[in-house]
């Protein structure tokens, strides 16, 4: 009995040596490698693993994504906007359109009375129609200037002629008769001589008296043939005057009819002056015509109408009536700061948030102005006055929408905008 106690007890009880295999299984710091606390330990350490790395991967994400774009709030919607003013002077009879109201490219908006126009049109068709025929008039006058003044010189040419042979023939017969007064008188001294001998030889008695009777005779006779002769001479010389002054009057007639060139010219000239003054009434009747087209204003451009005109209003010339927005022509003016501008380029898309709907639209950079935003102002800023301070500038870029964003032209010019410029 006592035996098998012993032998119980010795098979329950521990072996106070363990086992060589069995010793790291067996040793504390196992222990403490495998417990719950060292798992959760374990967890936590790669549980904030995973976190870091998911901020340092996210952190790389958003910087990358914050640095592909630029944004700004000062920016907003710009157009063209169409100003349409009177060309002419008159009073207001119609207008057709109203506030906010949209029209087309071509649309009649005011009509101004046209009966003032009307009658200055048809003042300017008639003066024209005056000036033509006048001009043709003038025209015809041409040739016939040309073939009159032709003839005219040759005529006054053979007329000089003439009268300088009718001068010289006058001449001639003027020293004939000159001759013959000399040949007279020559005669009548002989017979004068004649005669005062013989009445002393009748007074003697040593002739006959019917010899001296003779001589008496012959000498009157000569006498009488020297006044004859100087009356041929005097009027030979008055042939000769006679003939010198048509001689005078053919030259002049000459010299008259050589300015036939002049005259010619004179009047080619007056038949210019003529199509010039044609020319001119021509043009005053185009500008009658437009004036008359000028009493309807009509729309430069599709948009909506804003009106400052009304009926019965008298307008003068550069009075302004009417606006028009094209709304389709829209286009962003965002103004960065040059900080921003380091990578923008033309052609770079573009985000748009529009404030008063909240709606996105697409477009892309158009151009980049020229200088910053205070040199386009009034009383750009002077930095040369020794008190300056810097200041970061903003730069104008223009922003087009993409074809078909504003296609039920909800963009108004002056809203208020967000774009962001995507640079990559």
């Amino acid at each position: 009995m006592a035996e098998r106690n012993a032998s119980v007890v010795s098979e329950e009880a521990p072996n106070p040596t363990p086992r060589s295999e069995d010793a790291p299984h067996s040793t504390p710091s196992s222990q403490d490698k495998y417990s719950p606390a060292a798992r959760r330990k374990r967890r936590q350490n790669l549980l904030i693993l995973i976190i870091a790395a998911v901020v340092i991967v996210g952190g790389l994400f958003l910087w990358r994504y914050l640095s592909s774009y630029e944004s700004t709030d000062d920016a907003q919607v710009d157009v063209h906007l169409y100003p349409v003013s009177a060309r002419i002077s008159g009073y207001v009879v119609k207008v057709k359109v109203n506030d906010n109201q949209w029209v087309e490219k071509g649309d009649t908006l005011v009509e101004v009375d046209p009966t003032d126009y009307q009658v200055a049109l048809a003042q300017a068709q008639s003066n024209l129609a005056n000036a033509e025929a006048t001009a043709r008039s003038l025209n015809i006058t041409v040739p016939i200037t040309s073939v009159n003044s032709t003839s005219q010189l040759q005529f006054t040419a053979s007329g000089v002629e003439d009268a300088r042979a009718a001068v010289t023939a006058a001449e001639k017969q003027l020293a004939a008769a000159h001759q013959q007064v000399e040949a007279a008188e020559a005669n009548d001294v002989k017979a004068q001589d004649d005669l005062r001998r013989y009445k002393l030889l009748v007074e003697k008695r040593e002739v006959s008296p019917q010899i001296y009777d003779q001589a008496l005779a012959t000498a009157k006779s000569s006498t009488a043939n020297v006044a004859g002769a100087q009356a041929s001479e005097s009027a030979a010389q008055q042939f000769v005057q006679q003939a010198q002054s048509r001689l005078a009057q053919a030259a002049a007639n000459h010299e008259y009819a050589r300015t036939g060139p002049e005259q010619v010219s004179s009047t080619r000239a007056r038949v210019q002056a003529a199509i010039a003054d044609v020319e001119q009434k021509r043009a005053l009747l185009h500008q009658a015509e437009l004036n008359l087209q000028y009493t309807k204003i009509i729309a430069p451009a599709s948009g909506e109408v804003t009106k400052t005109v009304v009926v019965g209003l008298n307008v003068q010339p550069g009075q302004q009536m009417l606006t028009v927005v094209p709304l389709r022509e829209v286009w962003i003016t965002a103004n960065f700061k040059e900080t921003q501008m380091e990578h923008m380029r033309p052609g770079q898309p573009v985000l748009i948030h529009v404030d008063s709907s909240g709606r996105d639209y697409k477009g892309h950079v158009d151009s980049i102005a020229g200088a910053t935003g205070p040199l386009f102002s009034v009383l750009p800023p002077e930095n040369a006055t020794g008190n300056y301070v810097k200041i970061v500038q903003r730069i104008p870029v223009k922003i087009m929408l993409d074809p078909g964003e504003n296609r039920d032209l909800q963009l108004r010019p002056g809203m208020s905008v967000e774009p962001k410029v995507y640079l990559r």
